[in-house]
């Protein structure tokens, strides 16, 4: 019979041949498992093997120098511990070791040569022999088998903690390269751009350079033509003095010639005047004298002004410089304009990089977050109806109107199926015309029935004075029609149809009324606005055929809505069949405007008006917010809401007003304080439920910001 060490090391052998064999991978359920078989095991081998080691023998304390060698040391022979145990060999050889530490050991050893090293789990395996070895001495040490018991427990859990934080890096890391290629790539393409960039910007700044340079040869060459121009004037000049001498003198000479001919003559006939000699020798000095007196005036007169350029010589040269100068201011002018146009084109190039910059990042952004486009044709055979009915659907609509449209044939099929509906219990939040329990029946009624069903009510509605509140109203239109017994079970198909078909007018409304998103005076304003823009145009319709002029149109829409802007007006007839080729002439079918199918879909001209109206309302509560000047969390006053209001639509009277701040501060019209009378303590309420409460009633602007207020 085998010994249970025996028995243990085959059972080792065996199960790590099968796996060596077999291509498993040891993971931790795999240890798991063989501990849990071999722990069974051991119960019975720590029994043997302790009556093996130990029995009849006392375990005696061994020194630590007494011969024999163990497989856990593994030193080098020129080591201080080496020659530390050389020397305690030389000890006394007597002392042996205890059977029960040598077979141990020689258990130990044989299991460490039968692990296979090659396979990844190696120090798991290593770790088995150890364990069994550790299990052994509990077992055997009982006193201390407490401590030892939670020593082994605490480095287990230390293990197992190490294993299941390697095993959550492990995805972590092949993230990580994955992260640093990309992030490599970037940078990469990045680069490449950047040195595009930059040899852009160089070819530039050359470009500049050179045509700097080029303005500052012309503007050498203007400056060496002015002084070569100032130089030949200088010319010009002396030559014209030294002409101006030369016929001076010329004069003079001519003038002393003539004088002396004079005198000739006057001497060789003394006879010719009939004078007196002494008379005419006398005037002669005289004539003489004014002579040399004028001589040396003008002698002095050359002094003065010999340096005296002539004036139209001057006026010339003056002109001639005027216009150098002015080609130099011209040119002076052009410099600066290019060394300005050049500053502002490097901060352009400046803005433009950081605008690059940033709209790269957000295209980073919005390509690592945004989903890519839906192919909505895949949709065409799966919708009833096939490619013609989707086609119908998605005309005119965006991706999440489809999402939408997609939802609810979806839902109406799932609608379909179902026989029941679980009521939503008696809860406050429960709309009171749905407080029930258990199961309702689903009367599964088609899209056009519901519609119908909605329409006579709101009919009811409108004739019927509004003393009960809607729900309430609802419930009991459904016991008049349908009996009280039936009454529940409609209200909950009629709840779940209007929930689903939110892209149907009527539907979505009547949801919005129902559930109190929305005013049901919003609704009655709308349909009086259409009846009323259909009465106008009835009585613009002269010969009674249903017809009207474009231009009869749009003078309808302005007079129905005087304060809408006029790119609105054009909205409102481009959704009526206006074209930017039709005539004021044109006719169009006005009754055709105001159809319904049979599923209550406006025609475009009234979902127009509807978006307009909307629109309008989030502009005119935008406006009010920005008249406040307040954050959406921060309180409001009465008296603050009540003096914004009139100053951004002064055409308030006193009854709408009242009724805008009587929703916005859920206050009766009543009760609400006269103005001036107001506390500045008084009714407060936080801005943003104020907006929501205005969005929910019928708001609009009754004038234009810049009309006086109504009195």
């Amino acid at each position: 019979m085998a010994s249970p060490k025996s028995r243990c090391s085959s059972f080792a052998t065996t199960s790590r041949t099968h796996m060596r064999t077999s291509g498993w991978t040891i993971d931790d359920s795999f240890l798991t498992e063989t501990k849990n078989t071999q722990n069974r095991k051991l119960s019975q081998k720590r029994k043997t093997l302790s009556c093996q080691f130990s029995s009849g023998d006392q375990l005696s304390p061994w020194p630590t120098y007494t011969s024999g060698q163990t497989i856990l040391h593994n030193r080098k022979p020129c080591s201080y511990d080496y020659r530390k145990r050389a020397g305690w060999l030389k000890q006394p050889l007597g002392i042996t070791k205890p059977r029960y530490l040598e077979r141990l050991e020689n258990y130990l050893r044989k299991e460490l040569l039968l692990l296979d090293l090659s396979t990844d789990s190696t120090q798991e395996l290593r770790l088995q022999p150890y364990r069994e070895i550790f299990e052994f001495f509990i077992e055997d040490f009982k006193t201390y088998k407490p401590l030892l018991s939670s020593i082994k427990n605490a480095y287990e859990v230390m293990l197992a903690h190490q294993r299941e934080k390697i095993r959550a890096l492990e995805p972590l890391k092949a993230k990580l390269v994955t992260v640093n290629e990309d992030c490599n790539e970037r940078i990469l393409a990045m680069r490449a751009e950047e040195r595009y960039e930059i040899s852009m910007l160089k070819r530039e700044k050359m470009n500049l350079l050179k045509l700097i340079d080029k303005k500052n040869e012309e503007k050498i060459s203007l400056q060496s033509e002015v002084s070569k121009l100032r130089k030949n004037l200088a010319e010009e000049y002396l030559r014209y003095l030294s002409e101006r001498d030369a016929r001076k003198i010329l004069i003079a000479d001519l003038n002393e010639l003539r004088y002396q001919r004079e005198d000739m003559s006057l001497a060789q006939s003394p006879g010719i005047w009939g004078e007196d000699p002494v008379k005419l020798t006398l005037a002669l000095k005289m004539a003489r004298q004014d002579l040399t007196r004028t001589q040396m005036e003008l002698n002095t007169m050359k002094a003065n002004f010999g340096d005296v350029v002539p004036r139209r010589d001057f006026e010339m040269q003056e002109k001639t410089n005027k216009e150098l100068q002015e080609q130099l201011d011209s040119l002076r002018g052009d410099y600066e304009e290019v060394c300005k146009e050049h500053e502002i084109l490097l901060q352009l190039h400046m803005t433009t990089l950081k605008e690059r910059d940033q709209f790269h990042s957000e295209l980073q952004e919005i390509q690592r977050t945004s989903t890519p486009r839906p192919d909505w044709s895949k949709c065409e055979d799966v919708v009833a109806g096939g490619p013609d009915r989707w086609q119908m659907l998605a005309e005119g609509k965006n991706s999440d109107q489809l999402v939408d449209v997609l939802l609810e044939e979806i839902g109406e099929g799932l609608l379909r199926e179902k026989d029941f509906f679980p009521a939503l219990g008696y809860g406050e939040d429960i709309p009171p015309l749905l407080r029930f329990d258990g199961l309702v029946e689903n009367k599964k009624p088609t899209k056009k029935d519901v519609v119908n069903l909605l329409k006579d009510a709101w009919k009811l509605r409108l004739v019927e004075e509004q003393k009960e509140k809607f729900p309430d109203f609802f419930f009991s239109f459904l016991e008049h029609r349908f009996g009280p017994g039936e009454a529940m079970a409609w209200a909950y198909t009629i709840f779940e149809n209007i929930k689903l078909f939110r892209s149907n007018e009527v539907m979505s409304q009547f949801y919005a009324v129902l559930m109190g998103k929305r005013s049901e005076s919003v609704y009655i304003k709308q349909k009086e606005t259409v009846a009323q823009l259909l009465k106008e145009m009835t009585n613009a319709d002269s010969q009674n055929e249903g017809l009207i002029t474009m231009e009869n149109l749009s003078t309808v829409l302005k007079s129905t809505f005087p304060f809408k802007k006029e790119e609105k007006i054009q909205e409102l007839m481009e959704a009526g069949g206006w074209h930017p080729n039709s005539s004021n002439a044109d006719l169009i079918n006005y009754p055709s405007l105001f159809i319904e199918d049979e599923e209550g879909q406006s025609m475009p001209f009234v979902q127009k008006l509807w978006e307009q109206y909307v629109d309008e309302k989030d502009e005119y509560l935008q406006e009010l917010k920005q008249e406040l000047g307040l954050e959406l969390r921060d309180e409001v006053t009465l008296p603050k809401v009540r003096e914004a209001l009139m100053n951004i639509d002064p055409g308030l009277d006193k009854q709408t007003l009242n009724g805008y701040l009587s929703g916005a501060f859920q206050v009766p019209r009543t009760e609400l304080p006269e103005e001036g009378e107001e506390k500045e303590d008084g009714i407060v309420v936080q801005l943003k439920i104020a907006l929501e409460r205005l969005q929910m009633t019928d708001i609009r602007r009754m004038g234009s910001r810049e009309q006086e207020p109504a009195s």
